[in-house]
C-alpha cells in the first residue's frame, strides 16, 4: 500500500500533481491574480464595494464574496463589474 506524501504547507498542496492538476492551478492562480486586480482597480478609484454594486448592478454581498474569494465568479457577473473600473476581459495565448 502506497501511503500520501506528506503536505507541510500550501505550496507543496498546490505543486502535487496527485492532488491538484496543472489546469486547476492554473485556474485557481487566475482567479486570484483577477479578483485581486479588481480590488487594486475599485481601491483605486476609491470606490466603496457598496458604490461598485450602485455602479454595477451585482449586489453589494456578491461584489464581498468575490473579493473574499468564497465564490466563483460567472463571465457575466465579471463584466458588469469590471467595466465601470475601466477594464474588460480577453483571451491571450499562453506564453511557453
Amino acid at each position: 500500500m502506497e501511503t500520501a506524501k506528506t503536505i507541510d504547507t500550501f505550496s507543496d498542496y498546490m505543486n502535487d500533481e496527485t492532488r491538484v492538476s496543472p489546469a486547476e492551478r492554473e485556474r485557481i492562480n487566475f482567479e486570484v491574480a483577477l479578483i485581486g486586480k479588481m480590488i487594486e482597480a475599485r481601491e483605486e478609484k476609491g470606490l466603496s464595494q457598496r458604490e461598485l454594486a450602485e455602479l454595477s448592478g451585482v449586489k453589494q454581498p456578491a461584489i464581498a464574496r468575490l473579493e473574499s474569494l468564497r465564490a466563483t465568479p460567472q463571465i457575466d457577473t465579471l463584466f458588469k463589474v469590471l467595466y465601470p473600473l475601466g477594464y474588460t476581459m480577453q483571451i491571450v495565448p499562453l506564453s511557453k
